[in-house]
């Protein structure tokens, strides 16, 4: 530990910290413009200049480069200082006069005007080389560096030209603390919700996760994107979440592990997913950035997102005009004939949030509004007092036009007429659907599916929540469209049915199951493939099949399907249904 006094306050300093980390750590404030602490400092900006007293001389150093020695004393604000730093504000401000960053900073120290005519009013790098050093030491894809001399120097790929190295994580524009740096989008699939900013890849799944931690999308992140570089090289990139993380709780190392558990009961509640807008063309999806889903405008809106809430087009102004379009691949015979049942109502609050955050003329074009559930047909007449102006009849094409602007068609139903209006953006209303992988979970717990795919219920009436399998319930929009209330609802009633299930101790179950008479098995195991509930298994060592009574159903699929006649259903045997027709027409 070395001793230090920094603006007459006695410090502790750890071996190989520098005067900046101190001083930061003991919440003194020295500006800087080229400073992170996951890259090695290079002093670049010399804004975190400051004063060092050592052994009765004095001297100028830059805070991030200077080790904590012990017994020297710093002084962070003296007139010295502060004439280093208005001297080298006034040098940036006269390269950058546009940048806040600078702006702010020049402020502070007495800097309105740079001194210097700027040559290039649009400049915003000062050359602080923060992006060169984390290409090359984070990321380690090594696209970005210095080239040419003097007050020619830029900072680029090579030769200042496309460079097929670059990986698009976006670690460079976060680090810029001007803002020199923009990302192209023209490339990348709209679908993927990327015109609206690189996505972290560390994010917490939603707030009300549980448990509440967040998650590494390795297609995102950096370290697992340099892993397998295409230069054969093995890169152990990036982790800064690891160096920063102060309770060590990251692990690069782990690997998914499949985890073999015995249970009494299983709540399928895999949820839905978004319909792709791309499969129906008269909507030009993906042609226009400022055409977007409903989920992506939900992200724009948000106020932890990208644009801190407000709600901006792709050119980043506020949209004067926004046309919000109903029922895209919904109640459609091209798509889904279903009613995704929450459209409406996430659309009337998007047009409200565009009302209030932008004044923006807002049209809705709807075909019919179903506002059912309690003070959702109120929320729908509120809507009408904001001057929203609705249409009724389904937006049947956008075209992107010429000058960025999008025109949307339709039919006004009311008036019987054609109708036609040009917006700045256009949200569509997007159906929902079962999970892609939907068949697989169906076929894993021997679950039905409707025709829309969907699973579906035992009795939609008498038993909405429990399925054919036993012990298997359904919860939320796996097993159709639901809104949050019908969902809390229906996961509340799943939830009810498994305790209900485990704790009875012990389960009656229905006699009528399938029986193999081993005798006349021939281990063609047929029936094994065939049995819906896989209640059927095959004992290698007697080559003969057994029914688990417990998963039976007596569905009576494998008896009708045995070649050798070895599986019969209890208690509906020929003989038992022969004595049934024949006590039928025996008179009394």
């Amino acid at each position: 530990m070395a001793t230090l006094i920094i603006d007459g306050q006695e410090l502790q300093a750890e071996q190989e910290q520098t005067v900046l980390e101190v001083a930061r750590e003991n919440g003194i404030e020295i500006p800087t413009l080229c400073y992170h602490p996951l890259l090695e400092p290079h002093g670049a900006c010399r804004l975190c200049t400051v004063e060092i007293v050592r052994h009765g001389r004095s001297r100028l150093e830059t805070a991030c480069t200077y080790p904590a020695w012990d017994g020297i004393e710093v002084k962070t604000d003296s007139p010295p200082v502060r004439e280093a730093r208005k001297v080298i504000l006034g040098l940036l401000l006269s390269r950058c006069p546009e940048a806040p960053a600078i702006q702010d900073l020049a402020r502070q120290y007495g800097v309105t005007e740079p001194p210097f005519p700027p040559e290039d009013p649009e400049q915003k790098c000062i050359l602080c080389g923060l992006c060169v050093r984390t290409c090359h030491e984070l990321v380690q894809a090594k696209v970005l560096n210095f080239s040419q001399r003097g007050i020619d120097r830029q900072v680029g790929p090579p030769f200042l030209e496309e460079s097929s190295q670059c990986i698009g994580c976006g670690a460079c524009t976060i680090v810029c603390p001007t803002g020199a740096i923009e990302i192209a989008l023209e490339d990348v699939a709209v679908y993927e919700a990327k015109p609206l900013g690189p996505t972290s890849a560390v994010w917490v799944p939603s707030m009300q996760a549980v448990p509440l931690v967040p998650v590494i999308d390795e297609d995102a992140c950096i370290h697992f994107r340099q892993l397998d570089r295409s230069d054969g090289e093995i890169a152990d990139a990036c982790q800064a979440c690891q160096t920063l993380c102060e309770a060590d709780a990251i692990d690069f190392d782990q690997q998914d592990e499949v985890i073999e558990l015995d249970v009494g009961a299983i709540v399928v509640a895999t949820g839905f997913q978004m319909w792709d807008p791309h499969e129906l063309s008269q909507y030009s999806y993906g042609k226009s950035p400022n055409i977007i889903t409903g989920m992506e405008f939900e992200r724009l809106s948000n106020s932890g997102g990208i644009t801190g809430g407000e709600i901006l087009t792709a050119e980043g102004e506020k949209p004067d005009s926004v046309a919000i379009i109903h029922c895209v691949g919904s109640r459609d015979h091209n798509a889904h004939e279903y009613c995704s049942r929450f459209c409406c109502m996430y659309s009337l609050k998007q047009a409200h949030l565009v009302r209030e955050n932008t004044g923006a003329e807002v049209y809705e074009f709807y075909m019919d509004m179903r506002t059912a559930s309690k003070t959702y047909e109120e929320f729908y007449e509120r809507l009408q007092e904001e001057d929203v102006t609705f249409v009724r009849g389904h937006g049947a094409e956008v075209e992107v036009l010429p000058d960025g602007k999008l025109r949307v068609r339709g039919e006004d139903a009311d008036l019987g007429r054609l109708f036609g209006v040009d917006v700045d953006m256009v949200i569509l209303a997007s159906a929902i659907e079962p999970q892609r992988d939907a068949d697989n979970v169906a076929a894993l717990f021997g679950l039905g599916r409707g025709s829309d795919g969907w699973f579906s219920e035992a009795h939609p009436k008498l038993r909405p929540v429990e399925t054919d399998v036993a012990g298997v319930l359904l919860a939320g929009s796996c097993q159709g469209p639901r809104d949050i209330p019908d969902t809390v609802a229906h996961a509340d009633a799943a939830a009810h049915e498994a305790a209900k299930l485990l704790n009875r101790g012990e389960v009656t179950i229905s006699p009528v199951v399938a029986v193999v008479d081993e005798a006349l098995c021939s281990s063609c195991k047929t029936c094994l493939s065939l049995c819906p509930y896989t209640a059927i298994d095959f004992v290698e060592e007697e080559q003969v099949a057994r029914v688990n009574e417990a998963l039976c159903r007596g569905c009576g699929t494998c008896v009708a399907s045995c070649p050798a006649g070895a599986l019969t259903a209890r208690h509906f045997t020929s003989e038992q249904i022969l004595a049934q027709i024949e006590s039928l027409f025996q008179t009394p």
